[in-house]
């Protein structure tokens, strides 16, 4: 992938607002297609999302803007915009339409003082009254009725929250996608936000790029000098992946 010069960004509220190309090391780095394989949405829908939109003739803003400016280059999300969307993609499944979404993120940024501020464990903890008052203000009874019962939002968020690990200011900073059993985390400040097999640090694309190239586990441990444990769970967590893509 060739970068453009990155456009300069005035965005500067709270932690990770936009980042330029050059200031992307420890932010994380991913396509639409990646963040939707890894999340389970359509590529297509996260793009809508961050980018804005047509339809029926109306313009439809973006719900925030992705932490990474390449210019023109495309839509590109960061670590934190994976777990904003996250968080985002539960609420709109449980009926909250995208413009409520992004009334509650602009209302929240002020509760909270964070540019992303869905998946901050500030927000985990205060969050609720942010969604109570824009239901209400939008008048929808269901929606109010499911955001006044305290054990309901919880559900709702924890959900969309789980396998997440905070650094001291309660920032989103480690990913366990398919949980931490599987050894597999996502650290933006490790090899761009990519897949790593936990116990070694090794990127999971290497590890599987080597057994295609060795034959076996077997030899691209010893290739990479890793137990063959960790060459196998980066081979599950590929497959989960390859499936996901492909459903």
């Amino acid at each position: 992938m060739t970068l453009s010069p990155p456009r300069t960004s005035n965005r500067t509220v709270g932690h990770n607002a936009q980042h330029p190309a050059q200031d992307f090391v420890g932010i994380g780095l991913y396509t639409p297609a990646e963040a939707g394989r890894l999340l389970r949405i359509t590529p297509s829908k996260i793009t809508r999302w961050l980018r804005g939109h047509e339809a029926n003739g109306k313009h439809y803003e973006p719900l925030w803007q992705p932490q990474v400016d390449l210019g023109d280059e495309g839509i590109f999300l960061g670590f934190r915009d994976l777990q904003e969307v996250r968080v985002a993609a539960t609420f709109i499944e449980r009926g909250l339409s995208p413009q409520r979404v992004r009334q509650a993120v602009e209302l929240a940024r002020d509760l909270v003082g964070d540019a992303r501020p869905l998946s901050t464990a500030r927000f985990r903890s205060d969050g609720r009254t942010v969604f109570l008052q824009v239901v209400e203000e939008d008048g929808q009874t269901k929606l109010i009725d499911l955001f006044k019962k305290q054990f309901a939002f919880r559900d709702i968020l924890e959900r969309s929250l789980t396998n997440l690990d905070y650094d001291e200011a309660g920032i989103p900073a480690v990913w366990w996608p398919l949980g931490r059993a599987k050894s597999v985390k996502i650290d933006p400040a490790r090899s761009f936000g990519q897949p790593i097999e936990a116990e070694t640090a090794v990127p999971v694309e290497a590890l599987v790029t080597a057994v295609e190239a060795e034959g076996s586990p077997e030899a691209a441990a010893r290739v990479w000098d890793v137990p063959v444990r960790a060459v196998k769970r980066a081979l599950a967590f590929q497959r989960e992946m390859d499936i996901r893509q492909a459903a």
